[in-house]
C-alpha cells in the first residue's frame, strides 16, 4: 500500500497530471475569488454603522472570518471540480502503468455526476465533523482521521473498481479488503489536512487508489499489478 501511495505522490507532479492540476487550482482560485467578493459586497452594501472606524474593523473581521472560510471550502471546491477529471486522470494511469491490462470503462454521465455530487458532500460533511470536534480536546485531531480516512478510502476506491466491475460488485470488493482501503483513506486524510497540499489531494487520491485496486485485484483475480 505505502508503495502505491509513494508512486501515486511522485505522479502528482508529472505533465499528464500537471496539466490537470493547473486547470483545477484556476477553477478553484476563481470560485473562491468570486466567495470572497461576494462577502465583502454584502458586508459593504447591508451593514451601515455610524462611525468610520466601525467600518474599518468590521471590514478587517469579515476578512479573517472570509479567510476561514475560504480555507474550510478549499478542500470541498477543488473535489468537486476534481471530480470532472477522475476518469481521465484514471485513463492516464491505466495506459501508462498498465498498459498490458484492459481498460477500465468511463462512467456514465449521469453516474459520474452523481458520484462527483456524493464525494463533495463526503468531503463537507466529513470537514464539518470534524471542525464541529474542534471544542472537544484530545477528540478532534483522531475524529478528523478516522472520518476521513474512512469516507475518502470508501469514495475513491470505489470509483477505482466501478471502472472494471458493476457497483454492487466494486462495494463487496471495497468491503472485503476493508482494513487496507482504510488504511489507503488515512494517507489520503493525512495529505488533505495539510493546508496548500489538501489542492492535489484528489489528483492523488485518484491515482493511488487506482494503483491499489489494481495490486488488490492482481492478488485476487490475476493481472498485473504492476
Amino acid at each position: 500500500m505505502f508503495q502505491a501511495a509513494s508512486r501515486a505522490m511522485s505522479q502528482v507532479f508529472e505533465p499528464p497530471f500537471r496539466a490537470i492540476f493547473w486547470k483545477l487550482l484556476g477553477f478553484t482560485l476563481g470560485v473562491l475569488l468570486v466567495i470572497w467578493i461576494a462577502l465583502q459586497g454584502l458586508v459593504a452594501n447591508f451593514v451601515e454603522l455610524p462611525y468610520g472606524w466601525m467600518d474599518t474593523a468590521l471590514s478587517v473581521l469579515t476578512g479573517i472570518g472570509a479567510i476561514f472560510v475560504l480555507g474550510f471550502l478549499i478542500a470541498p471546491i477543488s473535489a468537486l471540480f476534481a471530480g470532472f477529471f477522475q476518469d481521465e486522470i484514471a485513463g492516464i494511469v491505466e495506459t501508462r502503468d498498465y498498459p498490458g491490462d484492459g481498460p477500465g470503462t468511463a462512467l456514465p454521465l449521469a453516474q459520474s455526476v452523481g458520484q462527483t455530487i456524493k464525494f463533495t458532500g463526503v468531503v463537507v460533511l466529513g470537514n464539518l465533523f470534524a471542525l464541529l470536534l474542534l471544542l472537544v480536546p484530545g477528540v478532534n485531531l483522531i475524529a478528523f482521521f478516522l472520518v476521513n480516512g474512512y469516507l475518502l478510502g470508501r469514495e475513491f476506491f470505489e470509483f477505482a473498481a466501478m471502472r472494471f466491475m458493476p457497483p454492487a460488485e466494486a462495494k463487496a470488493f471495497r468491503k472485503a479488503r476493508g482494513g487496507t482501503v482504510f488504511l489507503g483513506g488515512l494517507v489520503i486524510a493525512a495529505l488533505l489536512a495539510v493546508p496548500i497540499l489538501n489542492l492535489i489531494t484528489p489528483i492523488f487520491a485518484t491515482i493511488f487508489m487506482m494503483h491499489l485496486f489494481k495490486r488488490l485485484a492482481a492478488r485476487q483475480f490475476g493481472g498485473s499489478g504492476t
